[in-house]
């Protein structure tokens, strides 16, 4: 007959075999298995201790050992801390209406500001040479010498000859109507006419552009991509501004528009591009305004716009309130 001792003996051994895990976070649920075993969780706060019995069985699963990680799910708004950043200065700015989209290409986050239609002016230039180099992708061929011509001048000195010579060569609205639809754009419409630079946009379509320009998941292949890329890096001087506010130094490629419509004397002015920023991280931002009383004035709204959208990922909010008192 088993003594009292050996008996007390063996609950023991069988408590030690049986643990309680005691963690802060124990409501665990299996949300997947890797090949090597391991068990990724997602775990919900609670505290107190919680029984072995509660962590599912991976014997079925998978072999090898299994390890428990918490899987930490995304809190972060970012079209709130856009609207908020854009708050502190927009209130100023009377009359003037603006809308900002960025997205971070690290971590694939993007942001918005307002979903208004805007006159692109002459950041449709980029959608222009996008809609060629498709164009020539489908032919089978490569750009000529004549349209490699006009696009230089139409990307980095913003020639506006250039810009409607190319428009007809893509069959003007309808031909950049029928790429956009391709590239995944949704709001914009190619200006009536000749009139190329009141094609109507939104900042998150001009997002959607940048993105097959500066991404690889794109309707255009490297060589096209490299190429468009290039001219945006190569802007004449008195054109450097805009979205590359954000960017740390010369680390920018982009394209700018600015238009002063002779209904009203006010002025559009639009930027778009890619900064990489003092934290390192690549941005695409894509700014586009109205109503401003000078293109001064056009220039600054949209460059604090722009620290304000790449602020959002890097927290340095103080740099883009700061811009507020140059807006005004």
């Amino acid at each position: 007959m088993e003594s009292s001792r050996a008996r007390r003996d063996h609950r023991a051994r069988s408590s030690r075999r049986r643990p309680l895990l005691h963690v802060a976070l124990a409501s665990v649920a299996v949300v997947g298995v890797t090949a090597a075993g391991t068990v990724y969780v997602k775990a919900q706060a609670h505290s107190g201790p919680v029984s072995s019995a509660a962590v599912p069985s991976v014997s079925a699963a998978a072999s090898g050992e299994a390890t428990v990680e918490a899987v930490a799910e995304p809190t972060v708004d970012r079209d709130a801390l856009l609207a908020k950043a854009m708050k502190k200065f927009v209130a100023v700015t009377g009359e003037q209406k603006v809308s900002a989209a960025v997205f971070a290409m690290g971590s694939g986050e993007s942001a918005a500001y307002g979903h208004a239609a805007f006159d692109t002016a002459s950041i449709v230039k980029v959608d222009i040479l996008a809609t060629l180099l498709l164009q020539a992708q489908d032919a089978g061929r490569q750009p000529t010498a004549t349209e490699k011509a006009y696009a230089t001048t139409m990307i980095e000195n913003s020639d506006n000859d250039s810009a409607s010579a190319l428009w007809k060569i893509i069959g003007t609205a309808d031909g950049l109507d029928a790429a956009n639809k391709r590239f995944g754009l949704t709001a914009t419409t190619g200006g009536d006419g000749v009139l190329w630079g009141l094609t109507q946009t939104t900042a998150a379509d001009q997002l959607t552009l940048l993105r097959q320009v500066f991404g690889d998941d794109s309707k255009l292949n490297a060589a096209s991509r490299s190429y468009l890329q290039g001219l945006m890096g190569r802007i004449e001087a008195d054109q450097q501004w805009g979205v590359s506010a954000a960017a740390d130094g010369a680390r920018w490629k982009l394209k700018n528009g600015w238009l002063a419509r002779s209904t009203t004397g006010l002025w559009d002015v639009n930027s778009v591009g890619r900064v990489t920023a003092a934290d390192g991280q690549v941005y695409l931002v894509a700014v586009v305004s109205k109503g401003s009383t000078t293109q001064a004035k056009g220039i600054s709204l949209i460059e604090a716009a722009a620290k304000a959208a790449v602020s959002v990922f890097t927290g340095e909010g103080a740099s883009a309130s700061a811009s507020a008192s140059a807006v005004n």
